[in-house]
């Protein structure tokens, strides 16, 4: 457990005006669901009901003051009209009440709050897409990663829009109990426990033409066959198309190129077996097709920021 505590670890959620009801609620909905390991709370900068991004009201039971006992907090998204650079006193006031030691996560535009008070100084994070450009201008110093679902840098995490809030949920419960429980509440939530790729797969694609052969079952090929070198010749010819077609309608497919998929699908089932195996680096390299443990380590690190050995560090102690 996060901290080594052995009472549940208390998150606390902070509703701003302008909340989105969708993401205020995840955090209570996926890390609730993990058999009594987090109390989840929700809190306003002055203990008042917020106006949603809906047509409706949020009344909550506490104020600012819950904050400073979090071990977590979730900052919830707001609509991008309430972003500003320089953040409101009460907005200032509440977050000082966080403890140094206490973890921070931000859904989509709580990216923003974020930065306003220099919590993401220096530091990798991501926002919603939309908003990169803006968020860029805004906050030149934060290193930011427009294409990930979620950034997880220590003590603070920053996610995508919308959903990629259960996504760094899910990452914070495997990160604290183990792939085993996020799993399980995965499952309860009917959410996948892990999604491949980033946002880039979800900008503005276009749709396949209607009858258009589908690269779907090459992908699952692809999939039992990590191991293997996987030329675009290759998977162009499994799919019976040219090298040009194959690679057009995967990209409108899946967003990504073929090449940047595999290495994905490569880092995914090598993090599976750092998770559940105690095969060396270079064993586990070459089950997923990576040439050399160096190459594993390379491509780990650029996916999620940590070698193979901290991250099975990670989860083995979660376990």
């Amino acid at each position: 457990m996060h901290g080594g505590q052995q009472r549940p670890e208390r998150v606390v959620v902070l509703a701003l005006d302008g909340v989105y009801p969708f993401e205020l609620g995840i955090p209570s909905r996926i890390l609730g669901a993990a058999d009594g390991r987090y109390e989840v709370l929700t809190c306003t900068v002055d203990g008042r009901p917020v106006p949603t991004a809906a047509d409706f009201t949020i009344g909550v039971e506490h104020g600012p003051e819950i904050l400073e006992t979090a071990d977590t907090v979730v900052i919830a998204p707001v609509t991008p009209a309430r972003v500003t650079a320089e953040l409101p006193a009460a907005v200032a006031a509440a977050l000082a009440r966080i403890r140094p030691d206490a973890r921070i996560v931000s859904i989509c535009t709580g990216a923003f709050v974020l930065a306003s008070a220099g919590l993401l100084e220096g530091r990798r994070a991501t926002t919603h897409w939309q908003l990169a450009e803006h968020f860029c201008r805004m906050f030149p110093h934060v290193d930011l990663d427009p294409d990930v679902l979620f950034v997880d840098d220590g003590r603070v995490l920053t996610s995508a829009g919308a959903a990629s809030g259960v996504d760094v949920c899910l990452h914070l419960l495997r990160k604290d109990h183990g792939s085993d429980l996020a799993n399980k509440v995965a499952r309860r939530c009917v959410v996948p426990p892990f999604r491949d790729g980033g946002q880039a797969q979800y900008i503005e694609q276009p749709v396949p033409e209607t009858g258009a052969a589908s690269t779907a079952a090459t992908r699952a090929w692809a999939l039992e066959r990590l191991d293997e070198p996987l030329a675009l010749a290759d998977l162009a010819a499994h799919a019976r198309m040219s090298l040009r077609t194959f690679a057009r309608r995967f990209h409108d497919e899946v967003g990504l190129s073929p090449g940047r998929w595999i290495v994905q699908q490569r880092v995914v089932h090598a993090r599976r077996l750092l998770e559940s195996t105690d095969l060396t680096v270079d064993q586990i390299a070459g089950r997923v097709g990576f040439a050399t443990g160096a190459s594993l380590r390379q491509h780990l690190h650029a996916s999620i920021g940590v070698s193979p050995q901290a991250y099975r560090r990670t989860f083995q102690a979660a376990s």
